[in-house]
């Protein structure tokens, strides 16, 4: 068995300063063993001089021979060929781990050999008070829904037709999982990290881990911020990639089940403590 308990695998792109802080913020995590896996896309490797500064034997730096060019998708993908821990945590490089976070989703996961995969709550932060303010509201909101129906199958059915509730860095799947559910899927323009998880959370079930798990960065020049903006070019992106994940899904697991958790959407839309009659994992 690994003597490392948790991978964090972190895809980075030019941005040397937060990527260096991201880092720190796995390497504070207190009562599990890490190891962090640095990939940078960039192709002038701009992230080396940063990384390898740390001069800490967790950190392993790599540089992508083929840079993905936006698609972090495949980046993600060959980090977990190089991660040994039982556990698999994707951290974006301009993200932060809270404290204690790993901790808590190991122990989650240690207490439910049934689950899969961890996910946990997401505290924005940003230097833009609007933006701050917005993101707040909705990841409290997240929050109490999924405490609150913390059962796999209205999971997937919230995440498929009412939105979802987490993000990338905020969730944790076991490493020997990985590859079975295909890693992440580079054909989806944005929401990989969505299908991915969403594929994990249905067919091996999750624990909802009810503390902070990430600082979650928003506002510019974030994902986030990219993704609320309004444009041609985003909405194709957005509708192309829900397109792409309904469809895989109804392929996977038939039309009947498609419809049936669509209709149990519509049916308990706000009456979220009827969900925890749901099953814990759909069959």
């Amino acid at each position: 068995m690994s003597s490392v308990d948790v991978s964090v695998v972190m895809p980075t792109y030019k941005r040397e300063k937060d990527v260096v802080e991201a880092i720190y913020s796995a390497l504070r995590q207190e009562g599990v063993q890490v190891e962090v896996i640095v990939l940078d896309d960039s192709a002038e490797g701009t992230a080396r001089d940063a990384v390898q500064g740390i001069g800490d034997a967790r950190v392993r730096y790599f540089k992508q021979e083929v840079p993905s060019k936006g698609r972090p998708a495949l980046v993600r993908n060959h980090g977990a060929t190089l991660a040994t821990g039982r556990y698999l945590h994707f951290l974006d490089d301009d993200d932060l781990l809270a404290e204690g976070a790993l901790k808590a989703m190991v122990s989650a996961l240690d207490a439910r050999p049934d689950a899969g995969v961890a996910v946990g709550w997401v505290v924005p932060f940003s230097e833009d008070p609007e933006w701050l303010e917005d993101k707040s509201t909705y990841f409290e909101r997240v929050a109490k829904v999924g405490a609150m129906t913390p059962n796999s199958a209205w999971t997937v059915a919230h995440i498929l037709f009412l939105g979802t509730l987490y993000v990338n860095s905020a969730c944790m799947v076991r490493r020997e999982y990985f590859q079975p559910l295909g890693g992440f899927d580079p054909n989806i323009p944005v929401y990989e990290d969505v299908d991915f998880y969403m594929r994990g959370i249905r067919r091996y079930g999750h624990v909802y881990v009810n503390r902070p798990i990430l600082n979650y960065r928003v506002g510019k020049p974030s994902l986030m911020n990219d993704l609320g903006k309004t444009g041609a070019k985003v909405e194709k992106s957005v509708a192309e990639s829900n397109a792409i994940i309904h469809n895989k899904y109804r392929r996977e697991h038939g039309e009947l089940e498609y419809r049936l958790l669509q209709m149990a959407t519509r049916a308990l839309k706000g009456r979220f403590g009827l969900t925890r009659y749901l099953p814990l994992k759909l069959p």
